[in-house]
């Protein structure tokens, strides 16, 4: 019996390779034979659209919408935009089965996304064996275009819009150093890619500068932070929490006033909802300032309105409007250089000569040299007020 089982499991391994290496062979085609530029690309967003980051992919997926409608027919696509939901709460998986169903799609030769570095690090594998460019609009970990201690976990084929917790962490824990003038900082991670990238960014800034810190973890499922309040020290000054639901951020913070700590909250760009998170007193950081402040954007931005009325402009929508507008862009190139006709090849290899003017936000938007980074990007940082309101501080 026992020599049957393995035969039987042998024979199973061998048709799971078999099958991944079909699939590697037909998305090689696929990115061979390219599509004529006179029909319809497909450019799916692969972000959170339920579950409880559900309000980034939403703002998102709404402002790729706009720069479609917009923009594709001024260039001379025909663009279908579909929405690829990766609910953080299920981490790796959407994200892989998704890449896995676009690379199969010969009308993809490009993807928006995904949104989390940790959607990023589980798919980007796929997506290069399939020379399809990703674009991400808000996956902020380091290692996902530079190397960390010898590990680079993003290929050539991903990109990302906006700057890496390689600037986001240094911004927070120098405004917290300088600004608010810490001694002792708990540092909250949740056991995934975005929280911990940044959790080890932050801390390594504050400890060179000699602050005293605290590390804690807890699964990204927790919905009750009581008995990780009870941990904070009475003297910590701050928590740092980049977790990518801020109503976990809102829970947090209310039940920090409820043991009576003193200590302010301090998110990442996940945190950055003004109608989820709104408890006074606290901060949180984000790679895109708000730009209702931008004139240059004022049409843009009154379109968008018009587009969705009743809703608020945030700060996850413009880079993913940005994002489209690279991507549909490097179609267009890669179109132009195939006399009609754009391979998945010729798109990945168009993307960094995109150079966009009047940058969504703000100047312009020019490529690193040294990684799939923009250059001259910064992260801001925002106190909540007593309204609720976000308020530009540093």
């Amino acid at each position: 019996m026992k020599k049957g089982i393995i035969l039987l499991l042998a024979a199973a391994a061998t048709a799971v390779v078999a099958a991944s290496a079909q699939a590697s062979h037909q998305a090689s085609d696929v990115a061979a034979k390219g599509i004529s530029c006179k029909s319809t690309f497909t450019l799916p967003f692969v972000t959170p659209l339920t579950g409880g980051a559900a309000y980034l992919g939403q703002e998102q997926i709404s402002w790729a919408r706009y720069a479609v409608k917009t923009l594709a027919p001024k260039l001379g696509l025909k663009i279908k935009l579909v929405g690829g939901d990766t609910p953080v709460e299920q981490g790796a998986t959407p994200a892989q089965d998704l890449a896995q169903k676009y690379i199969g799609d010969p009308s993809v030769v490009a993807i928006l996304g995904p949104s989390t570095s940790g959607g990023v690090a589980a798919s980007t594998q796929t997506y290069f064996a399939a020379r399809i460019a990703h674009l991400s609009p808000s996956a902020t970990r380091t290692d996902l275009t530079k190397t960390v201690g010898g590990v680079k976990e993003g290929t050539p084929a991903f990109f990302r819009d906006v700057p890496g917790d390689y600037i986001q962490g240094p911004t927070d824990a120098n405004y917290m150093i300088k600004t608010l003038k810490v001694k002792k900082v708990v540092l909250l991670d949740f056991q995934e890619p975005y929280s911990v990238g940044l959790s080890d960014a932050v801390e390594g800034v504050l400890k060179k500068a000699g602050v005293a810190t605290v590390r804690l973890s807890a699964p990204n499922t927790t919905t009750d932070y009581s008995a990780y309040v009870t941990k904070v020290p009475s003297d910590a000054d701050v928590v740092s929490f980049p977790t990518q639901k801020p109503a976990d951020a809102q829970t947090f913070a209310q039940q920090m006033i409820e043991q009576g700590k003193k200590a302010k909250v301090f998110g990442g760009d996940g945190s950055n909802a003004p109608s989820q998170f709104k408890v006074p007193g606290s901060y949180v950081s984000n790679f895109a300032p708000d730009i209702t402040g931008i004139a240059a954007d004022a049409s843009l931005v009154a379109g968008w309105k018009k587009a969705n009325p009743g809703k608020a402009v945030g700060s996850f929508g413009p880079p993913s409007y940005g994002a489209t507008q690279v991507a549909l862009n490097a179609i267009a190139l890669a179109c132009k250089a195939g006399h009609g006709t754009a391979t998945r090849q010729a798109v990945l290899q168009n993307i960094k000569k995109v150079k966009i003017n009047n940058w969504i936000l703000g100047g312009s938007l020019r490529w690193s040299t040294k990684t799939n980074d923009p250059l001259n990007a910064k992260f801001y940082i925002f106190q909540i007020q007593s309204n609720g309101s976000y308020k530009l501080v540093g």
